[in-house]
């Protein structure tokens, strides 16, 4: 068995398919055709547990770790100086972070209640601080901080008690997590969820440790073990974090609103196992017809994701004045007409949201084959 990689890219395959499902993935379930009628696989489980939806974020959060220990290979060649390194981290971060505030904030930018926390907003911190522990420890000092965090966050929520509540709590808007939002954060959360935040304060622990799962990854398929060697264990600790994440569910309940510990590592074990997967049949045995839409969509995978979320708002803002007179968005015209007139709503919500992906996609290879990547 023999290894393939990108020639022109000279990155594992499989990182690149893996990241563009997954970028496909979150935007298709961010984007349903009517809230109402949705899969339940394509919501976020109601509180403890999880869905499909709920493997996406986290599997990002592992691709950026994993996609970290590739990059500073690449400039542990070019010697690059450390100092210079620490400024491309902040500058990647602080945009990240501000990309992730436009989004809150857009169209109309509402600063006295603009949500400070986010998707993009977590990945920036994750990525800053696991790209820190990467610089400054070995490969043993970034598995003890993975573990660390896991240990301190579930510590944290079992015996610092919240004013009137008490320790060790889990329950919805009733637990240290929950309340540390409402504190530090104040009316800046998502206003589905005030007053606390889904990409919240002290959740971001676990979420790091998601990262650093990814980066371990990244070690482990940058090693000299064979190609066999390396899918085998990828698929054994996968299985044994997704039996521990289970059993540690007894304790620590599964909860991706607050990312709790147990969270984190059944996560990351679904992830091994999809990666070890698909290094296998891409990588190894070469079955990557089928991988060029994934490549194309995971090339600009952040930029895209701003893209959807500017397009899905700008949808519902948009107006027309139909023939009777009422007000028609451009999303109900594009829904409407071509979907819901002969589809079940719950499919007619599906098929919406493929649609979307599938305008996204046309931009994305415009830019693959013009050979526009957007570098953040």
């Amino acid at each position: 068995m023999t290894q393939q990689t990108d020639k022109l890219s000279g990155r594992l395959l499989s990182l690149d398919v893996f990241r563009g499902a997954t970028i496909a993935a979150m935007i298709m379930v961010n984007n349903p055709g009517d809230w109402e009628n949705i899969y339940s696989p394509l919501r976020h489980a109601e509180w403890h547990g999880w869905t499909f939806t709920d493997l996406i974020f986290p599997f990002f959060l592992f691709i950026v770790g994993v996609a970290i220990v590739y990059a500073f290979s690449q400039q542990e060649k070019s010697a690059l100086p450390r100092p210079k390194l620490y400024l491309k981290i902040l500058r990647r971060t602080l945009i990240l972070f501000g990309l992730g505030l436009f989004l809150s904030g857009f169209p109309f930018f509402e600063l006295s209640t603009l949500r400070i926390p986010g998707v993009l907003q977590r990945i920036a911190v994750c990525y800053m601080i696991t790209s820190f522990i990467v610089l400054n420890t070995g490969v043993r000092g970034q598995a003890g901080w993975s573990v660390a965090f896991l240990l301190i966050y579930w510590g944290l929520m079992e015996w610092l008690p919240v004013p009137g509540l008490g320790a060790g709590f889990y329950d919805k808007g009733a637990n240290l997590s929950n309340y540390l939002d409402g504190l530090i954060f104040g009316n800046h959360v998502w206003q589905y969820s005030n007053p606390w935040d889904p990409e919240g304060f002290l959740s971001t622990l676990p979420a790091i440790s998601t990262t650093l799962f990814g980066v371990l990854t990244g070690h482990w398929l940058r090693s000299e073990k064979s190609a066999l060697e390396k899918t085998t264990w990828l698929l054994i600790s996968g299985n044994f974090a997704l039996w521990l994440g289970t059993f540690w569910n007894y304790w620590l309940p599964i909860n991706k609103n607050i990312w709790t510990s147990s969270y984190s590592v059944t996560m990351a074990g679904l992830a091994l196992i999809i990666l070890g997967f698909c290094y296998f049949f891409i990588d190894v045995l070469g079955y990557k017809r089928w991988t060029k839409p994934f490549i194309v969509f995971g090339a600009n995978a952040i930029a895209v994701y701003v893209l959807a979320g500017v397009l899905a708002r700008s949808l519902s803002l948009i107006r027309f004045s139909g023939e009777n007179g009422e007000s028609l968005t451009l999303k109900s015209i594009w829904y409407d007409g071509l979907f819901t007139w002969w589809l079940s709503p719950v499919n007619a919500s599906l098929a919406f949201a493929l649609s979307f992906i599938l305008v996204l996609y046309l931009f994305n290879y415009l830019l693959y084959k013009k050979k526009i990547f957007i570098k953040i």
